[in-house]
């Protein structure tokens, strides 16, 4: 007689459990309605202060950004109903990829619906038999999917070592056609970057390609926010690809591929993700194209995010709290001993009107749970004191034992 298989929901509760599900069973800090969450703070006369959005220039209630997204809605209605290969595409399209090809400083852009797939489509797509590709070991999740979808090797080099690199381009570069580089801007778990001027000499001397995902470091790296090139003062034409995202500094959604003009025009007609994606819709798009405006007008809201993000990591540093090897760049972390520590603290300031959802086990090592702050230009010297002020009195009074999570805001 054959052993009864196990239900499908059998087998999703054995895995949910592996992945974790202890932790949260008593208190559950994810999935939290954020504007009921800011109703019930200010029912109870507590400032709601999120650092859970990487909303890096302050811009997503920007009366600027809400009118233009507004108007291409109204303009253009809610969708444009297919691919822009078979169904065409709107005006806005072009101008606004044209438009932001010019500020960054590369041949062309091109946009995607999703910035997840972007890398999942864009390296299964470039990279085919004996081909390598040469991965951070700590990049996006999105990156590893790409590579392991595809018919090439992968492999990885430790996080942010490029003499590990650099033995393995010394070793293999000569048994493989093409090899391709991948990188993040600013990584996004640690607040950290990659030494891109010895990426760049690196790549050219073993003729390799590099990418640069510069989801979190558009708009928020160099003096104007055009990314890691020009935090290193380098010419983006000499990065083969780039890769960014909407969803950040451009406070819409999706995603875009940064390239010779050339590889943008080929990729058009055969990058699987665009091709058989549908296009930014029109208020997703208007939204992109006033942050994109109001960025070029306003440089000066990127030095506000750096003297906060550089004060809110010194702070943190002065009083005694592991920031990691953070830069002080838009992403801060602030990593704790244990998970139950950690989602102690983030319940803590939950309870206290300021949102920073703990990291424990997913996109981190276990033994490295944290909890993850995204630094706003909109942010205030008083709001980033209270907050780490909080955080110091709760790890001064862990004593070895972890106390029970308590319940958040009654009615969140």
């Amino acid at each position: 007689m054959k052993p009864e298989r196990p239900s499908f929901s059998v087998v999703a509760e054995r895995r949910f459990r592996l992945a974790g599900k202890a932790i949260i069973e008593r208190h559950n800090p994810y999935f939290l309605p954020v504007d009921r969450q800011r109703e019930i703070c200010e029912r109870n006369g507590i400032p709601f202060i999120s650092f859970a959005h990487y909303d890096y220039l302050g811009l997503s209630q920007h009366p600027d950004v809400i009118e233009t997204s507004s108007a291409e809605l109204h303009r253009l209605g809610s969708g444009v109903g297919a691919s822009r290969l078979v169904g065409g595409e709107r005006s806005g399209h072009r101008a606004f990829e044209t438009e932001l090809a010019e500020f960054l400083g590369v041949g062309d852009v091109m946009t995607l619906v999703s910035g997840y797939l972007v890398n999942v489509s864009l390296i299964n797509f470039l990279m085919g038999p004996r081909d390598l590709v040469l991965i951070d070991e700590l990049a996006h999740n999105s990156i590893f999917v790409g590579a392991k979808n595809g018919r090439y090797e992968y492999r990885t080099f430790d996080h942010n070592n490029l003499d590990d690199l650099e033995r393995q381009l010394e070793e293999c570069r000569g048994e493989y056609r093409n090899v391709l580089v991948v990188v993040e801007g600013l990584y996004s778990m640690d607040g950290d970057i990659p030494d891109l001027p010895r990426l760049v000499e690196m790549k050219e001397k073993h003729d390799a390609w590099l990418l640069v995902d510069e989801a979190h470091s558009y708009g928020v790296l160099g003096e104007t926010g055009r990314g890691l090139c020009e935090h290193f003062g380098i010419d983006p034409r000499r990065i083969e690809l780039g890769v960014g995202t909407l969803s950040k500094s451009f406070v819409s959604s999706g995603g875009f591929v940064c390239a010779d003009k050339s590889v943008i025009d080929w990729l058009r007609f055969c990058l699987p993700g665009f091709v058989y994606s549908v296009g930014l819709s029109p208020a997703t798009l208007g939204a992109a194209q006033g942050a994109l405006t109001h960025l070029k007008a306003n440089p000066q809201r990127v030095a506000r995010l750096h003297e906060n993000s550089l004060f809110f990591r010194d702070h943190a540093r002065d009083c005694g709290l592991n920031t990691g090897d953070a830069i002080g760049c838009g992403v801060v972390p602030i990593l704790f001993a244990t998970p139950e520590q950690t989602m102690i603290v983030s319940q803590t300031l939950l309870d206290a009107g300021i949102y920073a959802p703990p990291i424990v086990q997913v996109g981190v090592p276990k033994d490295l749970p944290r909890i993850r702050f995204f630094i706003s230009a909109e942010h205030t010297r008083d709001q980033m004191e209270k907050t780490i002020g909080l955080i110091a009195e709760i790890v001064a009074s862990f004593d070895g034992a972890d106390a029970e999570p308590r319940p958040a805001i009654a009615g969140a």
